[in-house]
């Protein structure tokens, strides 16, 4: 007998899907347009003789037989393959199995198309790390432009990190129709600690330990192909699949030389082929629903993921019609266990997480607790419960078996009747500074509320020279502004953990305000991030001078200055002292900074995707409540 899910799940469900209604409702919509134009499927059918011809040339042997007839499955392959990326490395030889386990079974699988790969490990800092999040909206549109020859009949795409599985989602979504799974490729091996390498850093920051020092600790760190270990967007992204369905059962964190890693790879082939031969075949559009968004921010909170999915999951799911807010996430973070303790809210890394039972023990607990919605549709059909079984090569075969009914290591993994913690560690600030994120998974107690002046900077560069000054070494609020979306694409800045954890090491209260990002290795100092409206649009972020004091208290989810407020109303903006992005190819993205929404909607360029981009300056009063 199902469990009955929670009340505060259900409500926000419910005003989820009212909400929306005219966008869901138009988006499917569109999809059964889509879908009954290829109503003589496969949809290569509908061509001219001469765009056929064009579609199968490349062919040969019984790939062009099957293309040149009526019957047989046509699946496109997205990739990010590159091999100068750990995490993209693996998908080299990925085609040519898919391939071949295609032809086994009567259909075709081709590369459709590539998408742009980069990695924010080595753009951190840097001028590329200005491109970042729009290369999830390029991603988007080169899925859109692989899929658009329309030739296929399922989609199979390649991707793991950061930007990656939201920009493929996304486009994936702009043909909904087709069958659709997301293929990963694993985590690499565990090496050094992520605490001990986060001491390191420390260490550098503090001038204790040399570059050298620092570069093996690295190495040592990330030194072979596959995810990186740490709990960051990356593997949050890989976390979301399994759980909204995308993935086959626990595919999210077998590593890529696991003979179960090559074995999942052959089932998704088979089973997006068999979806699309089917009768009554199901695409990603029909996947992605109210429901499943929903299961998506319970499953993020419950393991302290990334706070880049505040943007991406808003993002991807208005690609879907569906249309979810920072509030959805607010009422149900009060309400959602913490179950899983993964740096950087714990000192295992995910493939500890894994071991302990990983996401099939993972959606199996908040399964039974009603939290999570067990009547969705998946690629491995209709019902979540099938993700509770975890994939095993037995005799050579894969099978699914059940998640074993308790944790296998209660320090990393726990259920969801006696958690960690009660709440999943996400709140939302409002107050006289606008409307802002903090993860406080990883904060002490005694640093949830911090009040202190501020000191203010345009960029990293500032607040890294005036550490070294040691001009910083008191209890301080430092606010980084100018680092939005419409400012030069939201760059994370993890360049400022270290420093502050020293800060804060030393005895100071610390905390950050910015409308930039710092992602899912955000820890344990107090951030509140996402600041929205931003600088460049004269949110009340940019009216901040040297010396305010600014309460940032995530207990009560408020975000304030405590200064006159008539007075600080009638401060002018300052001045915008950043560069305007040119190089690096940051030129190139004039428009897109130009177009970008906010980051409380998605931060996406795609205006016409949920609701109107709108960068009005109005703030929440002290006194008002939500």
């Amino acid at each position: 007998m199902a469990t009955a899910i929670h009340p505060v799940v259900a409500e926000v469900t419910a005003r989820v899907t009212a909400r929306s209604n005219a966008s869901r409702t138009a988006y499917l919509q569109r999809l059964s347009r889509a879908a009954s134009e290829l109503s003589l499927r496969p949809a290569r059918t509908d061509l001219g003789c001469s765009n056929l011809a064009h579609a199968v040339a490349a062919c040969g042997g019984s790939d062009r037989t099957t293309m040149a007839a009526d019957t047989g499955v046509s699946l496109g392959i997205v990739t990010s393959y590159n091999d100068m990326l750990s995490a993209h490395a693996p998908f080299e030889h990925y085609p040519q199995a898919m391939k071949q386990t295609a032809r086994e079974v009567g259909a075709v699988a081709r590369v459709a198309g590539g998408v742009p790969a980069m990695c924010d490990g080595i753009t951190q800092g840097r001028a590329g790390m200005e491109l970042s999040l729009f290369s999830r909206d390029v991603i988007a549109m080169s899925t859109a432009i692989a899929l658009s020859h329309d030739v296929f009949d399922g989609v199979l795409m390649l991707g793991v990190c950061d930007k990656i599985v939201p920009g493929l989602v996304a486009g994936a979504l702009s043909f909904g129709h087709l069958p659709t799974a997301l293929v990963p490729a694993g985590p690499m091996a565990s090496g050094r600690s992520n605490a001990d390498k986060a001491e390191t850093r420390k260490a550098y920051a503090a001038g204790e330990a040399g570059r050298d020092e620092l570069l093996a600790s690295e190495v040592a760190s990330y030194h072979s192909p596959g995810t990186c270990t740490f709990y960051g967007t990356a593997n949050s992204n890989q976390m979301l699949m399994d759980v909204m369905g995308l993935h086959l059962p626990g595919a999210a964190f077998v590593h890529p030389d696991d003979p179960v890693r090559e074995a999942l790879t052959d089932a998704t082939t088979r089973r997006v082929a068999e979806i699309a031969a089917s009768e009554q075949p199901y695409g990603i559009g029909q996947v992605v629903d109210e429901k499943s968004v929903v299961n998506g921010v319970v499953a993020l909170l419950a393991t302290g993921g990334s706070t880049n999915h505040t943007m991406h999951l808003i993002s991807m799911a208005a690609a879907a019609g569906v249309d979810l807010t920072w509030e959805d996430f607010d009422d149900l973070s009060a309400v959602i266990p913490s179950v899983a303790r993964i740096y950087p809210n714990g000192p295992a890394d995910v493939n500890h997480f894994h071991a302990a039972g990983g996401t099939p023990y993972l959606v199996r607990t908040l399964l039974d607790a009603g939290l999570l919605h067990e009547d969705v549709l998946t690629l491995a059909g209709p019902g979540l419960r099938h993700y509770t079984r975890k994939p095993e090569v037995v005799d050579g075969a894969l099978t699914f078996v059940d998640a074993p009914a308790e944790s296998l290591d209660p320090a990393v993994l726990r259920p969801a009747t006696d958690p960690f913690a009660a709440d999943g560690g996400l709140r939302v600030l409002r107050g006289t500074l606008g409307h802002a994120i903090i993860k406080v998974s990883a904060v002490a107690d005694a640093h949830k509320v911090v009040e202190a002046p501020a000191r203010v900077f345009t960029d990293q560069v500032g607040f890294l020279q005036a550490f070294s000054r040691r001009e910083l070494d008191r209890d301080v609020v430092v606010v980084i502004r100018e680092q939005g979306p419409s400012a030069n694409g939201m760059p994370e800045l993890h360049a400022l953990t270290p420093s502050l954890g020293v800060l804060q090491k030393r005895g100071h209260a610390v905390a950050l305000v910015t409308d930039g990002r710092m992602s899912g290795a955000s820890g344990a100092i107090p951030a509140a991030i996402h600041v929205t409206p931003e600088s460049v649009h004269a949110g009340p972020i940019s009216k901040i001078q040297d010396g305010d004091v600014i309460r940032v208290d995530a207990r009560t989810g408020r975000l304030d200055v405590l200064v006159d407020e008539d007075d600080f109303m009638a401060r002018l903006p300052a001045q915008r002292v950043g560069e305007e992005g040119v190089g690096t190819g940051r030129e190139l993205f004039a428009p897109m900074r130009a177009a970008v929404g906010r980051a409380d909607e998605g931060a996406h360029v795609f205006a016409s995707l949920g609701r109107a981009h709108d960068h009005t300056t109005a703030t929440v009063t002290s006194e008002e409540t939500r």
